[in-house]
């Protein structure tokens, strides 16, 4: 990840201290980057193999198309240099939507997209993208529905995805979000690419959507769902059955997750000028130790009771799950040393926690940052 930081450093002396923890500083994190230099990308291309996705006009297969424009948009991708992509199918076969997010997982991916098409019994058409969200009314619930029977298909669909219903408002709804963290990353990335299907495809833009797919829901990454158009259209389906429909999606898109990237690498350097003057600012409260405080990295909290495994979290070691009413929180680090915990901060910031924080606790106790450090 190494490659997605583009340092423009003009160091101005001012003394001799500020010069040596800046450095401290640029080390840390060219360490922490040096772990991982490739942004990593998986690419799913929805249905496949006995399972066709929808069928529209001229008998143009979901499947086939999903396929097709993944595999142009992961080698568009592969060209970057800086950018590994993986694909949850690269031919026409059925993976299990379990095993879909289960590979994205495992790469510990930054990213994760999944191109589907739509239908209609009417002539409905226009472009979607979709994120993960619980606010599924009758309309939106069709679209998730259609999307999710495919577990039905699974061997033991019901032990893998523990009884739930497709085909159940309820359980969609009841469905728990798991991807709390990473929501406002992915209405980004969905925003663009639904801004490229509007102004470069002059597609009909139906929007950034949120709903319960299971797919999305596997995943521990930001993430998205692309309805690219209605194949059930006569004008849209032929146009998503041909070459050059495909090509120019698989442009659209690949354009989308590139800006994505590029706004998180100046969004980073922004961020680190920022930490570089605390650090300047703040040098003597970094280096004190307070007794009888620790001092930990919130990193994440919602209603998904999570394993603490370090696959469960981008990587990250020894991380803490405290409940807190109805909900979990989940901490990295332990630590009386505020400089030890700022480089903590620094870690799961890297990592992708953007809204990572420093909390204190005082016998027990939560307390105020500021006012430890000022004791």
């Amino acid at each position: 990840m190494n490659s997605l930081l583009f340092y423009k450093i003009k160091i101005r002396t001012k003394s001799l201290v500020f010069f040596v923890l800046f450095c401290t500083n640029l080390f840390v994190i060219n360490s922490l980057f040096a772990q991982k230099r490739e942004y990593v990308v998986v690419l799913d291309a929805g249905h496949g193999g006995k399972d066709p996705g929808k069928v529209g006009y001229k008998k143009v297969k979901e499947k086939d198309i999903a396929l097709n424009i993944v595999l142009q948009v992961g080698k568009l991708l592969e060209k970057k240099g800086d950018i590994k992509v993986i694909y949850t199918r690269k031919t026409d076969v059925f993976v299990d939507l379990w095993e879909r997010g289960r590979i994205a997982n495992r790469a510990d991916a930054d990213l994760f997209v999944s191109v589907h098409c739509n239908a209609h019994n009417t002539q409905a058409s226009g472009a979607e993208t979709w994120v993960l969200g619980t606010n599924a009314n009758h309309k939106n619930f069709e679209v998730a529905k259609a999307e999710n029977s495919v577990i039905l298909l699974e061997d033991n669909y019901e032990k893998n995805y523990k009884g739930f219903d497709p085909n159940s408002p309820e359980s969609v709804i009841g469905l728990t979000l798991m991807q709390e963290e990473y929501l406002d990353k992915s209405i980004q990335l969905a925003s663009i690419i639904q801004d490229g299907f509007t102004n470069e495809l002059k597609r009909k833009n139906r929007g950034v959507k949120q709903n319960v797919f299971v797919v999305l829901h596997q995943t521990y990454m930001p993430s998205i769902l692309i309805e690219t158009g209605f194949i059930t259209n006569t004008k849209e389906g032929v146009f998503l059955g041909s070459k050059n429909g495909q090509e120019k999606f698989s442009k659209s898109i690949y354009n989308g997750i590139s800006k994505y990237i590029e706004q998180l690498k100046l969004n980073t350097i922004a961020e680190e000028r920022i930490v570089s003057k605390k650090n300047n600012i703040s040098s003597s409260n970094k280096s004190k130790v307070v007794e009888n405080v620790q001092f930990k990295v919130q990193i994440a909290s919602g209603s998904r009771k999570l394993e603490t495994k370090s696959y469960n979290f981008k990587g990250l070691k020894n991380v803490d799950r405290v409940k807190v009413g109805n909900s979990y929180k989940y901490y990295l680090g332990n630590t009386s040393n505020y400089s030890e915990i700022k480089e903590q901060l620094s870690i799961a910031k890297s990592k992708g926690y953007k809204s990572a924080f420093v909390v204190a606790f005082e016998n027990g106790k939560k307390v105020s940052v500021d006012q430890v450090l000022k004791k």
